[in-house]
């Protein structure tokens, strides 16, 4: 007797930022596609995309150290901060898109402004930031950003930071005022209510736990419901494999050629809290460092000004944690699990190679609270342990594959894995994800949906007016549309001066 398969156009697994991102777009281009949406919690944004679980920065490589690379000649490697902030930018101009519709109603629910600020100490790190700073500020996609060593300026950049520090201790920072912080949680609700009302499935408490082709070239997707046990079997033309850690062991079942070798590495994060409100007061902006020797770039120290659930609050860390767990809300044996005949040569050779970052992990783990607080105070010197509390952030599963660069390496970031013709695609990785999140799915689109990208090219320029276009190459584009995302998104604009004005 055969299965009864409910039929539909597309299925995303996983009611994550990457799910209703996806799922928004292509209701805008395809919005007679009928759409389900299965996720295993109970409602959207409980994982990864959550605000409690992500740094909340809008990544536009305006601080974060670890996409500028010095070379051995001494020179400063720009090339990948350009492209994160070209597809940052990417992502303002469909979020104002969905702003000037009211499909988002109140962008400052989810996106405000907030300075991000690189900050080093010790004259070696000084002198990088200096050279960092001289080639990133060249370039139209940073101008603004500002440059200092002196202490009083320094002050006024972070007063919480800088009270008590040594002012003989070589310090040095670049700032740029026009930086974002982003709840990708509440975006990722927002999106999903949006899609329900125009009537996406979007099915909670539901597991796939099977993904297998069929003769037809179409998917089985296996659902269980936990809310009254039953088994259902789907069947869709497309399926978006976008679950966070969990994307990995789907992408194996669905023995799909493009997903054999890789593997996953767990790694989690905790962070120290303070809500205090004349602490917090004291820090208006995201302040990010240099990794330590040895820890994976994820783990890039920084103290961030948040607003979470209605109010302003203080994080730091990240502090890297290990758990064979996938997700949060995962199992203890989704790393062994993960083990495959094809991915075990890959994934052994990781471990041989990843030694320091293993022992960096052990070394994290043992580490006392007043251990971490003494972390912290190479940020904030006067801290005290009393106003901070320890809180666990998401699970990340970094990608272990082969390459060039030889067996089982860990690669960092954020990559689609697609079968060859389109059908399937699960999203693996990491940071940058959420914030280049439209053009990894302008990407996906392209490759899983050929044959309807010529007719949905009017209305891909509508949502996202750079489409097709390069903002590094084309400045004054990069300007016009800088000034209408600020406007529609609440946001400030910085001249080149590094002068911050409102539009509103």
């Amino acid at each position: 007797m055969s299965k009864e398969h409910i039929e539909t156009d597309v299925i995303l697994i996983g009611a994550g930022v990457m799910s209703a991102t996806l799922g928004t777009m292509l209701k805008e281009v395809a919005p007679y596609w009928n759409i389900k949406v299965f996720e295993k919690l109970d409602s959207a944004g409980k994982e990864s995309s959550n605000e409690w679980n992500n740094a909340g920065t809008g990544h536009a490589a305006l601080c974060e150290l670890n996409y500028t690379k010095e070379q051995e000649d001494g020179s400063v490697d720009i090339s990948k901060a350009l492209d994160i902030n070209e597809k940052f930018r990417v992502s303002q101009q469909f979020w104002s898109y969905l702003a000037n519709r009211n499909v988002i109603e109140s962008p400052s629910d989810f996106i405000r402004p907030l300075p991000h600020i690189s900050f080093v100490r010790g004259e070696r790190d000084v002198e990088f930031l200096s050279k960092r700073y001289e080639a990133m500020s060249e370039h139209p996609l940073f101008r603004g950003m500002q440059f200092t060593d002196q202490y009083e300026t320094l002050k006024n950049w972070m007063p919480l930071m800088m009270k008590d520090r040594d002012a003989n201790q070589p310090v040095a920072a670049t700032k740029v005022d026009a930086g974002t912080d982003v709840n990708f949680g509440e975006l990722t609700r927002l999106l999903m209510n949006h899609l329900e009302d125009t009537d996406v499935d979007v099915q909670y408490q539901t597991e796939v736990y099977d993904v297998e082709r069929q003769d037809d070239e179409s998917w089985e997707v296996k659902v269980r419901n936990f809310e009254n046990g039953t088994i259902e079997h789907h069947k869709a033309k497309f399926v978006f494999v976008g679950s966070g850690g969990g994307s990995l062991h789907l992408l194996q079942k669905s023995k799909i050629p493009e997903g054999r070798g890789i593997g996953g590495f767990p790694v989690s994060g905790l962070f120290l809290v303070c809500q205090k409100p004349d602490i917090v007061a004291q820090h208006d902006a995201k302040v990010y460092s240099k990794a330590p020797v040895g820890a994976p770039p994820m783990s890039v120290p920084h103290l961030d000004r948040r607003f979470i659930e209605n109010k302003e609050t203080l994080l730091f860390g990240p502090f890297a944690g290990f758990s064979p767990k996938f997700l949060k809300t995962g199992s203890m044996s989704d790393l062994i699990t993960s083990v495959k005949r094809d991915n075990l040569v890959t994934m052994s050779a990781s471990g041989l190679k990843n030694a320091s970052l293993t022992k960096y992990l052990i070394q994290q783990l043992l580490l006392s609270k007043e251990q971490r607080m003494e972390e912290l105070r190479e940020f904030v010197p006067e801290a005290d342990s009393e106003d901070w509390e320890l809180v666990v952030a998401g699970q990340r599963v970094q990608i272990i594959k082969d390459t060039e660069e030889g067996k089982g390496t860990l690669r960092f970031g954020t990559e689609v894995v697609s079968s060859e013709d389109g059908t399937l695609a699960a999203l693996l990785g990491a940071s940058p994800g959420a914030s280049t999140a439209v053009s990894i799915m302008l990407e996906l689109m392209d490759k899983c949906f050929p044959e309807y990208m010529g007719d949905w090219e009017e209305k891909l320029k509508d949502m996202i007016p750079s489409y097709g276009q390069s903002l590094i190459d084309n400045p004054e584009l990069m300007k016009e549309l800088e000034h209408s995302t600020a406007q529609a998104l609440g946001l400030d604009v910085q001249d080149s001066s590094g002068k911050v004005y409102s539009l509103q």
